[in-house]
């Protein structure tokens, strides 16, 4: 073998493996620093595409679960103000009932006839004024033959698929809740015949009310469990993402610490290698 001072091949080769094992070094760090073992494209392709279409996945669907809990908010608004209408009707009932017995006077059902009338009032003004963020519930706006563009969807899957909605409209197809659409805008009880054909009125209007709460509690325990299957279904994905993406800890100190004794080695071995070149001193003696 030749013996050369003006390019030292083993002090290049010794510099070169040096570089390398300090670029595994640098990596090692990152990955231990971020807790990420997939950084950028370069560190695993495939890997990055896969996980970064996971965490899209996962986002959206945890905006679906916000989605489905704002319907749920909703649902109890409506809920609660059909609540309020049941009771007056309930009320109204026992006015008529009253109403209906010969031992009252008609002054008295006069005066039963002012609250009667109040009340019924009160059912309209709840209609008139039941509204979640601005969108109207119980004057017909979550009835199913709303025009398509104004009804209302709870968006709570990943795509535009309707199987990624719940239309409250066609769930719910609650009419208007007033005392006309009850038919018991004309009733009175100033007289004991009145209040007598007021009670069968009144209570078909409850048994109305009583079925549209049922399809309200329905539509309620749905949203319930979409929100559960959708937090079972971000947790598998997270797993998932993290398997990909996550670093194994325990795995990349073990490589700091062997990328670690590399570079140290390494390192000498590119002042043994500068070394050589001085041997020719030898021979001029």
């Amino acid at each position: 073998m030749a013996v050369r001072i003006f390019n030292n091949i083993a002090s290049l080769n010794a510099q070169r493996i040096l570089g390398q094992n300090n670029d595994r070094l640098a990596k090692s760090v990152e990955r231990i620093a971020s807790g990420i073992r997939i950084n950028r494209g370069a560190d695993d392709a495939a890997g990055l595409a896969i996980s970064e279409a996971l965490r899209s996945d996962i986002r959206a669907l945890r905006q679906g679960i916000r989605n489905a809990n704002d319907g749920i908010s909703l649902i109890n608004v409506t809920e609660g103000a059909l609540n309020e209408q049941s009771g007056i009707l309930i009320r109204l009932r026992e006015l008529a009932s009253q109403a209906a017995t010969g031992t009252v006077g008609s002054t008295e059902r006069a005066t039963i006839q002012l609250e009667f009338a109040s009340l019924r009032n009160e059912i309209d003004r709840i209609s008139a004024t039941t509204e979640f963020n601005g969108q109207k519930l119980i004057d017909g706006s979550l009835s199913a033959s709303v025009a398509t563009a104004n009804q209302i969807q709870i968006q709570i899957g990943i795509d535009s698929t309707s199987n990624s909605r719940i239309n409250l409209n066609t769930e719910v197809n609650l009419s208007a809740v007033t005392a006309s659409s009850l038919s018991i805008d004309i009733l009175a009880v100033s007289t004991a015949g009145a209040a007598l054909t007021a009670l069968d009125s009144i209570n078909t209007a409850i048994a109305t009310v009583t079925a549209s709460r049922g399809a309200i509690g329905a539509v309620q325990n749905r949203l319930v469990r979409a929100i559960s299957s959708q937090a079972i279904t971000v947790e598998n994905l997270q797993a998932a993402e993290s398997a990909i993406r996550d670093a194994d800890i325990a795995e990349e100190v073990a490589l700091l610490t062997r990328n670690q004794i590399l570079v140290q080695t390494a390192t000498a071995a590119v002042g043994q290698a500068n070394l050589i070149p001085q041997s020719v001193l030898q021979l001029l003696g």
